[in-house]
């Protein structure tokens, strides 16, 4: 049976264990059957994501916090797999001090950070991007609802996806007359190495699962399979938009 993504590559940026949504999104677009290809931080960060992709030839170190390393492993992705269609960034950062109590606890140097990593990110990674992405791609980058309402102690990282979203309008503005959608997904809170950093997190799953219209979290292989649809050429008409995978939670 085709899948929707047949023929596709798509680069996932973000995948820190098998719990990540990253990791759902990567599984989702497989089942469709996009070719994956995945980035890792640095060679610490390489032994978990080895556990769940035993081809070496798809893994490929990229730190998108220094442009050299960006540019070095767009290079090799473009020098192992030629263009590709599609680039998922599920990458963010903050300080464990920024993400808990006041928004007073906030420095300059964690803010600053936070921003760097989890939002400029997003645009370094498309500069790099747009020299091998096809006509038509897509990239899809993943954000949270405190980027516009003032949740408990997730501060400098709603912060921080609150500019994420707006470089993704602008980007959508500027890549359109090259082909390329660029959409967020802002998907509801579960059980994910970057929720455990945020302090009362347990909290917030009991809260965000009562807040569902159903009475249950979403899972990650369902924001995957929102993912792999933004991956598909079924979504060419839709660019510049955060769409909500968290069961209704945001309807509250």
């Amino acid at each position: 049976m085709s899948g929707i993504l047949d023929g596709k590559k798509i680069l996932v940026m973000g995948v820190a264990n098998n719990r990540s949504i990253a990791w759902g999104c990567a599984q989702a677009m497989a089942k469709q059957g996009a070719e994956v290809i995945y980035t890792y931080q640095n060679e610490r960060l390489k032994k978990f994501i080895s556990k769940l992709v035993t081809d070496e030839d798809r893994l490929i170190e990229c730190d998108v916090s220094s442009d050299d390393s960006l540019e070095a492993a767009f290079g090799e992705v473009a020098k192992r797999f030629g263009k590709i269609d599609g680039i998922v960034h599920a990458i963010a950062f903050a300080k464990k001090e920024e993400l808990g109590g006041s928004i007073l606890n906030s420095t300059r140097d964690g803010f600053s950070q936070a921003l760097d990593v989890s939002a400029y990110s997003l645009l370094a990674v498309a500069k790099e991007g747009v020299k091998i992405l096809n006509n038509p791609s897509s990239i899809v980058t993943l954000t949270y609802m405190g980027s516009d309402r003032a949740l408990p102690n997730y501060n400098t990282m709603g912060i921080a996806k609150a500019a994420l979203e707006s470089a993704m309008r602008y980007l959508a503005r500027d890549l359109g007359e090259k082909g390329i959608r660029v959409n967020a997904i802002s998907a509801g809170a579960m059980r994910t190495l970057a929720v455990s950093g945020i302090k009362g997190h347990a909290d917030l799953l009991k809260i965000s699962q009562s807040e569902t219209v159903d009475g249950v979290n979403v899972t990650k292989e369902e924001v995957g399979n929102t993912c792999a649809f933004l991956m598909s050429d079924l979504a060419t008409g839709l660019t510049g938009d955060v769409i909500f995978v968290d069961k209704g939670v945001h309807l509250r």
